[in-house]
């Protein structure tokens, strides 16, 4: 049995802790040992969850540790491959709604959460965090290390390149290309290329910097 580490315990955390709990493989193949968060009151006052092992900097993995990041931005990545270097792996934490087509391939570390629906033929990599109730159409591309929101649509055809932010409610229209370290602003509809580190939002969504 493998034993479950949260990354983060803030609200995301906790609720990281609820969708563990209801993810394949729970109480079979791994049960929940903790949080590690370097706010070592970050679970003051919320009662019964695991305990707060340790700080993030300091915790050192163990043989049948594997780990879920909670936190998001620009330090998840730098958060993950610390553990990483320390020698933790990271669970591909699958909610027991997904709905995943024919042929759909998922990478090591990432998280789906809630009613979330994959198409088929359609490729997700490593370490992303898709959220609850998001659509991936059929054929569709995500590269590594990306933030997909709730309630997102990704159309058939779709291209998400790597450590991209798409925040909640946003449409990315059929074969549009998300590039790298780009950001699409909640309820936002994409209709074309989005160039690497640029950040669009409206409908049909344009470029703010």
């Amino acid at each position: 049995m493998n034993h479950l580490i949260i990354i983060g315990a803030g609200g995301m955390g906790r609720t990281m802790y609820d969708m563990a709990r209801e993810s394949i493989g729970y109480g079979e193949e791994y049960d929940i040992k903790g949080f590690i968060d370097d706010n070592l009151s970050a679970l003051d006052g919320f009662p019964n969850y695991p305990p707060l092992l340790s700080s993030i900097t300091t915790y050192q993995p163990q043989s049948d540790d594997i780990f879920v990041c909670s936190i998001g931005g620009g330090a998840r990545r730098k958060c993950m491959e610390e553990i990483i270097a320390r020698g933790g792996r990271f669970l591909t934490m699958i909610h027991k709604t997904v709905r995943l087509g024919t042929n759909v391939s998922i990478g090591e570390g990432t998280i789906l959460g809630a009613f979330t629906t994959i198409g088929a033929d359609a490729h997700v990599g490593k370490y992303n965090l898709i959220q609850s109730y998001t659509v991936v159409g059929h054929d569709s591309r995500i590269g590594d290390w990306n933030r997909i929101d709730t309630h997102v649509t990704l159309v058939g055809g779709t291209i998400v390149e790597e450590e991209t932010d798409i925040h909640t409610g946003a449409m990315i229209s059929h074969n549009v290309v998300v590039e790298s370290r780009s950001r699409v602003a909640a309820c936002s509809f994409v209709i074309r290329r989005v160039k690497t580190g640029t950040t669009v939002m409206g409908n049909p969504a344009k470029r703010l910097m």
